[in-house]
């Protein structure tokens, strides 16, 4: 029981895991965008019968929407979310006085 109580009283959380988490959220919600596009494009103008497709560069109108397109929409996307959103930080284990001070300013080092 004494060595709970003393566990308890030495933890410090992380303040990393909070950046952690919105950097999961930010690429989950990145990516089912990207499964939206796709879906909406591939299926919404694939529907159609083959004689009404548009084309583009060869490729029916649905196909380079879904595929080509979106493809370097969202490789263009994830660039600006990491460069805008994503911290760059040490993956090694963390001080107590660093766990203070990171978690006082809510800056992450």
């Amino acid at each position: 029981m004494r060595k709970e109580k003393l566990a308890e009283e030495d933890f410090i959380e992380d303040p990393r895991y909070k950046q952690c988490n919105k950097e999961a959220l930010l690429g989950l919600g990145l990516g089912l965008l990207n499964l939206v596009w796709w879906f909406a494009w591939g299926y919404g103008l694939g529907l159609k019968p083959p004689e009404e497709y548009t084309y583009v560069l060869g490729l029916p109108m649905w196909f380079f929407m879904s595929c080509i397109a979106g493809a370097l929409l969202f490789t263009v996307l994830a660039v600006v979310m990491v460069k805008k959103f994503f911290r760059h930080m040490p993956l090694g284990e963390i001080e107590a006085q660093d766990g203070a001070e990171s978690g006082a300013s809510g800056e992450v080092r």
